[in-house]
């Protein structure tokens, strides 16, 4: 999987590492964040929305994402949908 890196959080020491990438060759968007609390968790699985399940799948996950990562989390749409214009 080609994955290009846009960015990682500014404010992180060595230790957490919030990261933005693109799969280029699937054309997504890939986050690493910090898993939420269960509290967040529970909240997200029991938010109902007309037409659509409740409950998080088993394939996929909640994440948190620090807002001050926007700029970046921007530029990897941006490299997305430039991708898709093509």
């Amino acid at each position: 999987m080609p994955l290009l890196f846009i960015g990682i959080d500014p404010d992180t020491g060595k230790a957490d590492s919030p990261t933005v990438w693109v799969d280029q060759e699937k054309n997504e968007l890939v986050f690493q964040g910090w898993k939420p609390d269960t509290d967040l968790t529970a909240e997200c699985a029991a938010f109902e929305i007309p037409g659509h399940a409740v409950g998080i799948p088993e394939d996929e996950a909640v994440i948190r994402i620090p807002a001050r990562m926007v700029d970046m989390i921007r530029e990897a749409c941006d490299v997305v949908e430039r991708a898709t214009v093509r």
